[in-house]
């Protein structure tokens, strides 16, 4: 059976990688499945602290959605359409924006489209130098699918989003950090060490502070102000009953690092 995640674990991190070269690692049905799967897998395993996403070869990340797998679906009905693919495609957009553990997004060549929208819903990116991103639906002739028009905005800006959006035209790696849509650009040969340098800074923390202060943001972001600092309230409420919690603040007291359980 053909797989079309590789998965590789770096000590306390996991490397996904989208296994679609030949199809510049477009999002097929089996993919997203099969990429849903790993993540329900990864979420219980208390040995992985974070999951980071790249796309097989060198020129893409993802070029999107794989057009000719939903195309059918599309001359069946909307109503097809919109149940087997929009909203698989957005179950993974979500899935990974509310995952409990960061996922960072190694951006190692184009994500246009669904790819894109990948990004976007990763807690973090950070792209190699010749990578470009782009929102090319409009030229297929309908909107963003996968939650594009949701979260671009909350990250670019609503003017910034609407032009990628409307003209399908392409950005580059500078512009999309400056733009705040990624986090670093590095060059392609330290894409990898970058990431894991980036997640071995994040799991030198509490994972349950982690995953606190995760869902504090993923929940909060669309909500009031006043209902932000409720969320935010519940999630130091869960993460201060932890044993890191006591003692991280006892070690903090005692002027030493902190000896972390986990727990």
């Amino acid at each position: 059976m053909t797989s079309y995640v590789d998965t590789r674990q770096h000590g306390q991190h996991v490397l996904l990688t989208l296994n679609r070269p030949a199809k510049l690692n477009a999002l097929s049905y089996g993919l997203i499945d099969e990429l849903m799967g790993h993540l329900d897998a990864l979420e219980t395993d208390p040995a992985v602290r974070t999951v980071i996403l790249t796309g097989q070869g060198e020129r893409a990340f993802s070029a999107g959605a794989d057009i000719a797998g939903f195309a059918p679906d599309i001359a069946i009905s909307p109503e097809q359409a919109h149940r087997e693919f929009l909203l698989r495609g957005q179950a993974l957009t979500r899935r990974l924006e509310t995952y409990p553990k960061p996922v960072i997004a190694a951006v190692n060549g184009l994500a246009f489209g669904g790819g894109c929208e990948v990004v976007e819903a990763c807690s973090l990116a950070v792209a190699a130098t010749h990578a470009t991103f782009s929102k090319p639906e409009i030229r297929l002739g309908f909107p963003p699918t996968f939650g594009g028009t949701q979260r671009l905005p909350r990250h670019v800006g609503r003017k910034r989003a609407i032009e990628m959006i409307l003209t399908g035209d392409a950005i580059d790696a500078d512009t999309a950090r400056r733009i705040g849509l990624i986090n670093q650009v590095v060059p392609a040969a330290e894409l990898l060490p970058a990431c894991l340098a980036l997640a071995d800074r994040i799991a030198r923390h509490a994972p349950r502070a982690v995953t606190a202060a995760l869902r504090a943001v993923t929940r909060g972001i669309n909500v009031t102000i006043d209902e932000g600092l409720a969320i935010e309230g519940m999630q130091f409420m869960i993460a201060a009953a932890s044993a890191d919690a006591r003692e991280g603040t006892r070690a903090f007291l005692e002027k030493r690092e902190p000896r972390l359980s986990g727990l």
